[in-house]
């Protein structure tokens, strides 16, 4: 195919029309609709592998729209009544086959592209870890805009009429969401006892992916490869419609579609703990003393350092030797709704808990010592910190530090916390100095466990 016959090609179709729609509609979810952005650590512009999965997860509904295009440009020759015509030309008809499909593919290839480039450009002034682990993410995604479009291709010239684009659309539209929403996902419960879901062998059948919960999560290899083997059978269908002359060898184009899917499945994993893997390289941990941070994370590192090695100090003078010896990041991720697990001397922080994200300079240290006193057993993924938790974080903090402040912003919900913590701490406060110690202690150890209420400690209760 030589380029005169691409440029006559994109001048003369609809492709061109795909790829602005495509990017045009991508970039109003994000900036306008604010669908797929995410926040803090997982916003689409924050790292380089968020980018890549926000991406990914538009491909709900841009998917669908490459489809529908690609069904719209196999009606041409239909439409302008030049079947008969052509193929009585001595060009070959995979020759006509790739010139259409070639000249759709760039402009969706190149849509999906500039889509990424537009979030790469942030990124690159959000953070000084690069790396090309997101790179098969976005490469599989544009793979599949092509197959889509390819695909419907093939279906509008095998079903030539004018209600085959927006039923395929439609169809395509529908499919992304039942593999999110229901045939994609498995009810699975808690050790509390809590109803959650989680994504299936299924729904990676989907282009579209989850939405980003964790910095730290990637797709793993076998989910590449198995979702390139089913685009690569769906384009190749598309192909073979689009050249097929007879009945016989339009079902024939129908193998490779199915022979992909089988082939998928069977590498495709089926445990979710499988599909979505821990990025291990951006796990590892930079340290400053001992302050430790992600390699995601480690522009934050000098300021961080400064308070958390502060917060260390402050909490090793009120607590003597119960006090923690370490603050670094929580590079573990369990899965949604499991009870979180603690250690008296390693502080882990979470960079998007509201406390330390909203927190800076002394806030900052003040955020650390009450995370550090009361991290939080609320089931991760499905609550946030409780009202009494963090009330005695306010108490707990306020305790090292001299005299209670909110955490975080003031608003109706910290004067809430604030009206709750205030008796506990004055009563706190008239006690001896041994008592106040000893009922800190306690409290501190029914946080860490998991196996009390703190505040409840803090009041003069027994831990439940």
């Amino acid at each position: 195919m030589s380029l005169r016959i691409l440029r006559i090609e994109l001048k003369r179709s609809v492709a061109p029309w795909s790829g602005v729609t495509v990017l045009v509609t991508a970039l109003a979810l994000l900036y306008l609709a604010g669908v797929a952005r995410g926040t803090g650590t997982t916003a689409w512009t924050a790292q380089w592998t968020s980018l890549a999965l926000w991406t990914r997860s538009l491909l709900a509904y841009l998917w669908p729209l490459a489809m529908g295009f690609g069904a719209l440009q196999g009606l041409r020759d239909h439409r302008s009544k030049m079947s008969e015509l052509l193929t009585s030309t001595p060009r070959p008809a995979r020759h006509r086959a790739a010139t259409l499909t070639g000249a759709t593919a760039l402009t969706l290839a190149s849509a999906f592209a500039l889509l990424v480039l537009v979030g790469g450009v942030q990124v690159l002034t959000n953070t000084e870890y690069a790396h090309l682990g997101w790179l098969p993410i976005s490469l599989v995604g544009a793979l599949s805009l092509v197959a889509a479009a390819v695909l419907g291709m093939g279906a509008g010239r095998a079903l030539p009429s004018t209600l085959t684009p927006p039923a395929l659309a439609m169809g395509a539209f529908v499919f992304t969401s039942l593999m999110y929403m229901s045939l994609g996902r498995t009810t699975t419960y808690t050790a509390s006892g809590i109803p959650t879901t989680e994504p299936n062998q299924l729904s990676l059948l989907s282009p579209a992916v989850e939405q980003v919960r964790d910095v730290l999560l990637t797709l793993s290899a076998p989910v590449h490869v198995g979702q390139t083997v089913w685009l690569l059978g769906m384009a190749t269908t598309g192909f073979a419609l689009l050249i097929a002359a007879t009945r016989r060898a339009r079902l024939i184009a129908l193998t490779p579609v199915l022979a992909g899917a089988v082939i998928a499945l069977l590498v495709l994993p089926s445990d979710p703990r499988r599909m979505y893997v821990v990025d291990e390289a951006a796990a590892e941990l930079v340290c400053d003393g001992p302050v430790c941070v992600t390699r995601t994370q480690q522009a934050r590192l000098p300021d961080f350092a400064d308070h958390g090695k502060e917060a260390l100090r402050l909490l090793h003078g009120a607590l003597g030797g119960r006090a923690p010896v370490s603050i670094r990041e929580n590079a573990a991720v369990p899965p949604v709704g499991s009870t979180p697990h603690w250690s008296r001397e390693k502080v882990l922080v979470d960079f998007d808990d509201d406390v330390i994200a909203a927190a800076q300079g002394k806030d900052l240290t003040r955020a650390l010592i009450a995370t550090a006193m009361v991290p939080g057993c609320s089931p991760l993924g499905l609550a946030t910190v409780s009202a009494n938790d963090t009330a005695a974080r306010i108490i707990a903090a306020g305790w090292v530090l001299g005299d209670p402040k909110p955490l975080g912003a003031i608003s109706l919900a910290t004067r809430h916390f604030m009206a709750l913590a205030d008796p506990v701490w004055k009563e706190l406060k008239a006690l001896p100095r041994a008592e106040q110690l000893s009922r800190i202690n306690a409290m501190h150890a029914a946080a860490i466990s998991c196996k009390g209420d703190p505040f409840e400690v803090l009041s003069g209760g027994a831990s439940r």
